[in-house]
């Protein structure tokens, strides 16, 4: 995307949100338009694919603080479709010597400094450094995926399917034909710019030779057409690593979209989900669970086999143990990151049984008396006695 069309496009209006939008607000709503136009999602649907495009190309800018402030204020600066007024008058006050580079008014035009010199270099530029058709990292890409719980505390390796800019494989991303290279433009010596006069201002742009690469292709790649990028579904092999957490991004070098004219690609991002089980819980790295005993088990004690991620164990309950105490299994949790494991936390308590049969009331109700007897009162010291 050449400089121009950057400060011509509505990065806001493409993700349906307004200028004044937090950085949540940017990432909920692409994500939103992420799932509903994702090609998987829509097979064969070309405006489906282009207007993904453009969303993951707006969401690209606005995600980025950096990006995002300097397209703020490029757009606000060019809202009326011209240039910068500045206090110049040609001709008067004796005129100009040197040449007038409007990437001086944005600071470090030519120092790299990221400025909105940069931004505009490709525009108006006196050292003709940077241009959009020369070598250019790729977009950083984010796309999402769904684990089991247990999947998560012990790490899985899963495939992912995507559709995005990736190098050529025929040319890898030269933009050449196979046994030949590009070459250095003779109009510019590799520049990508020409100067020209007009009055007494001296300008920069694009030489219309190599369309501001600085090189010429003179037989280009017969399957990406000279841009060095094919559009493509592969599958990428992602390994997550034990302990991940619901809403974690794992980051992962280089598999992004690719760069042009050979540069490295961006990375890839991936936002795991994890979905609830139905026995486990999780607070950090420890596992938590909900295990329901009698009531003639917390008085007298007992061992209960308990499940864990890599098998079953054996739980003691020490007599007398307290409705709603919890028992420490250690080692038995999430793994971590440096090694070991969290612990399992194990929660007793008591199931009230709704249907007694004869039997089971009568002792009940005898050992009601001998309870009694022995002087034992669940209210004694109670602040509502």
């Amino acid at each position: 995307m050449s400089q121009r069309e950057w400060i011509e496009k509505d990065f806001y209006k493409e993700l349906g949100i307004s200028s004044s939008a937090s950085q949540d607000e940017v990432k909920k709503a692409y994500r939103k338009l992420a799932r509903d136009l994702h090609p998987d999602a829509n097979p064969g649907d070309t405006k489906a694919e282009e207007r993904f495009k453009a969303v993951s190309e707006a969401h690209a800018v606005l995600s980025d603080p950096a990006k995002r402030k300097e397209y703020d204020e490029t757009r606000k600066l060019f809202a009326g479709g011209g240039y910068p007024r500045g206090g110049f008058t040609p001709g008067g006050g004796g005129g100009f010597s040197q040449e007038f580079n409007i990437g001086d008014i944005f600071g470090g035009a030519a120092t790299g400094d990221g400025g909105l010199g940069d931004l505009l270099g490709g525009l108006f530029n006196r050292g003709g450094a940077r241009t959009t058709s020369r070598p250019r990292r790729g977009a950083d890409v984010e796309t999402e995926t769904t684990l089991g719980f247990r999947e998560a505390a012990q790490g899985v390796t899963v495939p992912l399917r995507m559709t995005s800019p990736s190098p050529c494989t025929t040319c890898h991303g030269s933009g050449a034909k196979p046994g030949t290279s590009p070459r250095v433009c003779p109009n510019c010596n590799g520049t990508g710019v020409v100067s020209r006069n007009q009055g007494a201002f001296g300008f920069s742009e694009p030489c219309d030779e190599c369309r501001g690469s600085g090189s010429i292709i003179d037989d280009p790649c017969v399957d990406c057409h000279g841009s060095g990028i094919q559009n493509r579904t592969r599958t990428i092999t992602v390994r997550i690593p034990p302990g991940v957490s619901d809403g974690q991004r794992i980051r992962l070098a280089g598999q992004g979209e690719a760069g042009l004219r050979g540069a490295p690609s961006g990375d890839l991002f991936v936002t795991v989900h994890v979905s609830q089980d139905k026995v486990f819980g999780r607070n950090g790295d420890d596992l938590t669970l909900v295990l329901p005993v009698s009531y003639a088990e917390l008085v007298l004690g007992t061992t209960v086999s308990v499940p864990t991620l890599e098998g079953r164990v054996g739980v003691k309950v020490p007599p007398g143990t307290a409705d709603g105490r919890i028992l420490r299994v250690r080692g038995r949790g999430v793994p971590k990151r440096g090694g070991g494991a969290g612990d399992l936390l194990v929660t007793v308590k008591v199931a009230v049984p709704q249907n007694l049969d004869s039997d089971a009331a009568d002792a009940l109700k005898r050992y009601q008396e001998a309870e009694r007897s022995s002087g034992f009162d669940p209210r004694a010291g109670w602040a509502g006695a």
